[in-house]
């Protein structure tokens, strides 16, 4: 999978350009109602090497949005355990199970300007249907290879989003890094 070592890998930031990272919860079991299926074992080593990677290459973010759901919940509660002491508290959104890419734009838009770095974690197909939407013609060209031959469980898509998150709509965010887990 691609990996960028762009500015934004040292976790620096270009005036103006604000950070959005795009994850898929971990490998989650299945059995039970889809709503409150648990990560597996392996969900569990994904989602704390995808924070572990995450704070490796500087990409901090000041606010998380999940979705509510449990396998959501459990990947990001693994994530800020491998980003440490920098990691913010999650927001759980109920918004963000079972929605499109441009629900997911939506929840995006809606955060405030003084935030200069997010990580939403979520589901397919809305994920990789959101991270496609976004990816401006000067995206990262093996990167975008990625997110369109897959977004597997666990795996995280970094955006320079060079204006307002409320303007945030189609091919105006610069995918510069993708990773699976």
């Amino acid at each position: 999978m691609a990996e960028n070592s762009s500015n934004t890998a040292s976790g620096s930031y270009r005036s103006g350009v604000k950070r959005l990272i795009i994850m898929r919860h971990a490998e989650a079991d299945w059995g039970l109602n889809d709503f409150d299926r648990p990560l597996t074992k392996r969900g569990h080593e994904q989602a704390a090497a995808a924070g572990a990677w995450l704070a490796a290459r500087g990409y901090i973010p000041e606010q998380i949005m999940s979705s509510s759901a449990l396998r959501t919940r459990q990947t990001t509660t693994w994530v800020s355990d491998g980003l440490g002491a920098k990691a913010p508290t999650a927001h759980l959104d109920e918004g963000l199970y079972e929605v499109s890419a441009s629900r997911i734009i939506a929840r995006i838009n809606s955060v405030s300007e003084n935030v200069h770095s997010l990580m939403v974690v979520s589901h397919l197909p809305g994920v990789q249907d959101a991270a496609q939407r976004l990816m401006s013609p000067d995206s990262d060209p093996n990167a975008s290879m990625d997110v369109y031959y897959g977004f597997p469980p666990s795996s995280i898509a970094v955006f320079e989003v060079p204006g307002e998150w409320a303007l945030l709509d189609g091919a105006d965010a610069r995918l510069v890094d993708f990773k699976s887990f």
